[in-house]
C-alpha cells in the first residue's frame, strides 16, 4: 500500500485531479476535492510535503468520512523531494500523495 516516489513532474504539467495542499485551512482543499469529484473525476490525489502533510490526511479523512461518504482511499505513497533553499544549498522534504477513488 505505501510506496515510496521520486517527484519530477513540473507544476506547468500538473493533472487536473491534483489537489497541492498547503498553508491555508483543512476546509479549503476539501472544497476543492468535493468539487473534483461533483465534475465526474473518478480519482483525486492530494499532494503535500513537509509540516502540510498532517493537513493532506486531514482533507482526505474529512473528505471521505464527510462528504464522499463511497470514496476509498486507493494508493498512499511516501518519499522525499530534493528542493533548492534561497542560498543554493539543496535539502530533502518529506512528501505524500493520497489517492482517493469513488466508484
Amino acid at each position: 500500500m505505501a510506496e515510496q516516489y521520486e517527484e519530477t513532474q513540473t507544476d506547468s504539467t500538473m493533472p487536473t485531479n491534483v489537489v497541492l495542499v498547503g498553508k491555508k485551512p483543512p476546509m479549503n482543499y476539501v472544497l476543492a476535492v468535493v468539487t473534483q469529484f461533483n465534475s465526474g473525476v473518478k480519482s483525486v490525489k492530494i499532494r503535500a510535503r513537509g509540516n502540510s502533510i498532517s493537513r493532506a490526511v486531514d482533507v482526505a479523512e474529512i473528505s471521505r468520512n464527510r462528504f464522499i461518504t463511497d470514496a476509498k482511499v486507493g494508493d498512499i505513497m511516501i518519499g522525499s523531494e530534493e528542493i533548492a533553499n534561497e542560498d543554493g544549498t539543496k535539502s530533502k522534504v518529506s512528501a505524500i500523495e493520497i489517492t482517493l477513488s469513488k466508484q
